[in-house]
C-alpha cells in the first residue's frame, strides 16, 4: 500500500469538511454541499475506514499492486477539491452583491 495514499485520504476528508463549513456559511446559488461535498466526503471516509480495517490492514503488500488505482483516487479528489475551491471563491465574490 502506498503510504502517500494512506496519509492523503485523511487530508482529503479534512479539506472536504472545511469546504462544507465554508459553503454552509454562504447562501450559494447551487447547493454544492449536497451535490458534491457530501458524496465525496462519504466516499473518502469509506475508503479510509476500509483501508484501516482489520480485513485489509494485513494485506498492505498485496494492495501495493493497486497503487495506480489509489493514486487515481487522490487525483480525483484533488481535482474536485480544487474545483470546489474555485466555486467557493466565486460564490464569496457574488455573495455581497446578492444582498444589495
Amino acid at each position: 500500500m502506498d503510504r502517500v495514499y494512506k496519509r492523503g485520504i485523511p487530508g482529503v476528508v479534512k479539506s472536504l469538511e472545511d469546504l462544507k463549513t465554508d459553503f454552509e456559511s454562504l447562501e450559494p446559488t447551487t447547493d454544492w454541499t449536497r451535490l458534491r461535498i457530501e458524496p465525496l466526503l462519504k466516499h473518502a471516509k469509506l475508503l479510509d475506514r476500509l483501508l484501516r480495517s482489520k480485513e485489509f490492514v494485513r494485506e498492505t503488500a498485496q494492495l501495493s499492486a493497486g497503487v495506480d488505482m489509489f493514486h487515481a483516487d487522490l487525483v480525483y479528489f484533488g481535482e474536485n477539491i480544487r474545483g470546489l475551491k474555485k466555486v467557493l471563491a466565486s460564490e464569496r465574490k457574488a455573495a455581497p452583491r446578492r444582498w444589495r
